[in-house]
């Protein structure tokens, strides 16, 4: 398996997630190939970051003072996906900082194999002004306690 900068060691790191949603991946995500479109991992990305929030009561898209923003996020495309594969897109916040958090991402495919691995800070800012806001003791406190 390939070095990948965000992991020291893959099995201890596989070992710490424990929140997960499915996926599986329908045909409009496959690309001319009849493999999963590069883009697509992305997707699932989102959508298990924010079941993760949503469980961790950090995502109210209701909320006026802070909303989370994807500041950059990465893929490692460690084995190739198709059409009807089953996934299980793994998140856990690796490190909480003032205005951010680091969330690193697993997918784990019907063979228990890790397909993908990823990682992408989110940072939570004001949608009044655009800009960072510290994290509140109680998102921290949320997450800690995970």
């Amino acid at each position: 398996m390939k070095s990948i900068a965000y992991i020291e060691d893959m099995k201890s790191w596989r070992e710490t997630f424990s929140f997960s949603v499915p996926i599986k991946i329908r045909f409009s995500e496959t690309d001319m190939f009849g493999h999963v479109n590069n883009v697509s991992p992305f997707i699932y990305f989102e959508e298990a970051r924010i079941e993760f929030l949503k469980s961790q009561a950090l995502f109210d898209n209701n909320d006026e003072d802070c909303i989370p923003v994807a500041a950059d996020l990465q893929c490692d495309y460690l084995q190739q996906l198709f059409f009807n594969d089953k996934l299980e897109i793994y998140v856990k916040v690796n490190y909480i900082g003032n205005t951010s958090m680091d969330i690193h991402y697993m997918g784990i495919n019907q063979e228990d194999k890790i397909c993908l691995t990823g990682r992408g800070r989110l940072v939570y800012v004001s949608p009044k002004t655009g800009k960072p806001v510290p994290l509140s003791e109680q998102m921290k406190g949320n997450l800690i306690h995970m």
